[in-house]
């Protein structure tokens, strides 16, 4: 996140440099700047044409960064409607508005619907909430993930990861202050 207050900036691909507000929501924490240029140093190979799912998307910061580095698709889903109702003003700023969808909705009722099958999952829920638990079944079990699909899991530091499917295989794994953050295949 930038030094504004409320404000992010999308640090690479076709929006570079662009600085987008966003509301005040608890629980609300913006992925930093420096987490997700790893982030998509990592998933540059598989970014490009990629149909993601930003599930707890608050700021938006993950799944418009996808947008603008060539994911074909996101699909940002979040229960704050402040911050749903942010994001579909961003990508209507942004003339993204046949890129991506916003579902303002709790994403544990969003996934007990019918599934698509993303290439791509952004994991990042509010702390101390217990969400991750509630939400890694239902994406592994309603079809929710293709193939060989891509999971970026953020938790906080004094946390440690749920039990994973077996089937998910831990490619990357570091520490930014008090976040850790991993990225997973699916096989």
């Amino acid at each position: 996140m930038s030094k504004g207050s409320n404000q992010l900036r999308i640090i690479g691909g076709e929006w570079r440099g662009r600085k987008l507000r966003f509301p005040d929501a608890p629980n609300l924490r913006p992925t930093p700047d420096r987490v997700r240029e790893t982030i998509f140093n990592w998933l540059m190979p598989v970014i490009h044409g990629a149909r993601c799912l930003d599930l707890f998307a608050g700021s938006g910061a993950l799944g418009l960064e996808a947008l603008s580095r060539g994911a074909a698709f996101t699909t940002f889903v979040d229960s704050h409607k402040k911050a749903t109702q942010a994001l579909q003003g961003h990508l209507d700023l942004l003339g993204a508005n046949t890129q991506a969808e916003v579902i303002h909705m709790d994403s544990v009722k969003f996934l007990n619907n019918m599934a698509q099958a993303y290439s791509l999952v952004f994991l990042d829920p509010p702390y101390h909430l217990d969400f991750m638990e509630k939400v890694v079944p239902l994406l592994e079990g309603n079809g929710w993930l293709a193939e060989n699909a891509m999971l970026y899991l953020e938790i906080e530091k004094r946390q440690s990861l749920p039990g994973l499917p077996m089937n998910w295989h831990k490619l990357k794994e570091k520490t930014a202050g008090e976040v850790n953050y991993f990225l997973f295949q699916r096989s």
